[in-house]
């Protein structure tokens, strides 16, 4: 971190509270932005940024890094039925080595993707071979041991006695927030209300505001589930997670499809941020999130693509683009324009993560969580509005640099933390040992 970079003559899109873009430099010193406009240092390492467009990292604020070594294993089936037939199996048969290779494919893919940060939920065990793989690749991310103490259809490995569940959590937290200088966090992860007792997330919603960390958790993602939580509490999930102290500005509740106006109101009063997985909603036929209403009353909404299962990609230019097309279908073709989506995908996901004032935004002072593009391809070129370049015709392909922490973890295409091709040798052999292909679940 302590070695400066100099990117030069790049056209910088900044997203600062002006949406400024400039074309010059940038300079990176102690794994944060030092200069901006005309900068040189002597000492730096220098990358030419000329004919390439500068961005904040993409800010994933709902993935599951776990569920990575099942993707294409659980297609075609709706929420509860995705979990009890194949994920849930899945997760239970994890082991520290498989978790740690599906971990690192994950982390590949999104910073092959321009990810540079996120917020995922693992499962019930092995969460330090997940935290493990981060802290070696240099990705950024808070980390969430899922948590599980009831429900129907719940193998024995993931089921766990509250309080034990409780004790794992906070001992991750207290070995592993605010790691690495801060790259690495933790959170409380209770999975959903319909796995989680009521005394879990009472607990859960006391000792996150003791500790200050965020809760990450899902909620109103499928009818099934909303159901199962009424029939269960007499309340619907938003309004139950309230009672329960559950909505508040730490609090990062992904999906949020099927809310109706008071629970809108619930989120808004209380700050509650809503992570926004159009791609997942899509695929597991979960329905149509409100996202220009919760933004219109004043709801802070990110995004993520959800696990790899259910997407099957973790791809950010995927979720801007889907998620702006799904409500230019339903409402018309001026709903979230390209800028908004962008603003979305990494000021939005600071401001969840409650890092706005560090990553989401070029801006001196902030860490330097930066992805470089190369726009001139056939697929994103000509570009005369880099903004709608980036949102509706981007792919993962353009991105040629990353540098997370002021440190590149890929360049010109070529990952520098992670040796790819061990990565998925070893996913692969993972995979088999797990058993997880298509020909071994089907019915």
């Amino acid at each position: 971190m302590d070695k400066s970079l100099l990117i030069k003559g790049a056209t910088v899109i900044t997203l600062d509270s002006q949406n400024n873009i400039f074309e010059g430099d940038v300079l990176i010193e102690q794994g944060r932005i030092a200069a901006l406009g005309s900068a040189t240092a002597r000492s730096a390492e220098t990358i030419d940024g000329r004919g390439r467009f500068l961005l904040p990292g993409f800010i994933q604020t709902h993935i599951h890094l776990c569920q990575t070594l099942f993707r294409g294993a659980a297609d075609d089936l709706a929420l509860i039925d995705w979990l009890r037939e194949r994920i849930w199996p899945m997760e239970a048969a994890h082991t520290a080595r498989s978790l740690y290779a599906s971990a690192r494919l994950a982390i590949a893919e999104l910073i092959r993707g321009g990810t540079t940060c996120a917020l995922t939920m693992e499962t019930v065990r092995h969460t330090e071979a997940a935290l493990t793989a981060v802290e070696e690749s240099g990705f950024r991310a808070t980390v969430g041991k899922c948590m599980m103490d009831k429900g129907e259809g719940v193998p024995d490995a993931l089921n766990e006695e509250t309080g034990d569940s409780i004790s794992e959590s906070l001992s991750l937290i207290d070995k592993w927030h605010g790691r690495a200088d801060g790259r690495i966090r933790c959170c409380f992860a209770p999975r959903f209300a319909v796995s989680c007792t009521r005394d879990l997330l009472e607990r859960v919603a006391e000792l996150s505001r003791e500790r200050g960390v965020i809760v990450h958790t899902h909620a109103s993602e499928n009818t099934e589930e909303i159901a199962i939580v009424e029939r269960e509490t007499g309340r619907r999930n938003v309004e139950y997670l309230n009672d329960l102290g559950l909505a508040a500005p730490h609090v990062v509740l992904a999906h949020c499809v099927w809310l109706n106006d008071d629970e809108i109101e619930i989120l808004r009063a209380t700050g509650t941020h809503v992570a926004h997985c159009p791609s997942s909603n899509l695929k597991l036929g979960s329905g149509f999130a409100r996202v220009p209403d919760m933004i219109a009353r004043g709801v802070s909404v990110s995004l993520g693509a959800d696990g790899a299962p259910c997407n099957n990609r973790l791809d950010m230019f995927t979720e801007m683009r889907t998620a702006a097309l799904i409500q230019k279908a339903l409402l018309g073709p001026r709903t979230l324009p390209a800028l908004a989506m962008l603003r979305m995908a990494t000021t939005g996901g600071a401001n969840a993560l409650g890092l706005d004032g560090e990553i989401g935004s070029i801006e001196t002072g902030k860490r330097a969580d930066l992805i470089l593009l190369d726009l001139e391809k056939a697929h994103t070129s000509p570009h005369p509005d880099p903004v709608s370049a980036v949102v509706y015709s981007a792919t993962a392909s353009n991105v040629e640099t990353v540098i997370i922490d002021g440190r590149a973890v890929m360049r010109d295409g070529e990952l520098l933390t992670l040796d790819e091709q061990e990565v998925l040798r070893s996913a692969r052999e993972q995979a088999d040992l797990l058993g997880v292909n298509r020909h071994d679940l089907q019915d």
